[in-house]
């Protein structure tokens, strides 16, 4: 998947990854996407409700090895 921009947030835990999402999500555009790369494993359950409670889309979520990248469309 292809995204217009992406935050690593490997080797921090909670709630970093989400603060750095959310910091960066602003400066995107409506529909531009955002990829999120964790290795926290806590990014499963906080980026989709994350998203649920913000009105961005979740694309996909997947895992390779200990990182999980997230694609977050904005809203």
């Amino acid at each position: 998947m292809q995204a217009d921009t992406t935050v690593d947030a490997t080797g921090l835990y909670c709630p970093m990854p989400i603060i750095m999402t959310a910091k960066e999500i602003k400066k995107l555009t409506s529909g531009q996407v955002l990829a999120v790369k964790a290795d926290d494993q806590g990014i499963q359950a906080d980026l989709p409700a994350w998203c649920k409670t913000t009105g961005n889309e979740l694309l996909e979520l997947t895992r390779a090895g200990a990182v999980f990248t997230g694609y977050v469309r904005k809203k």
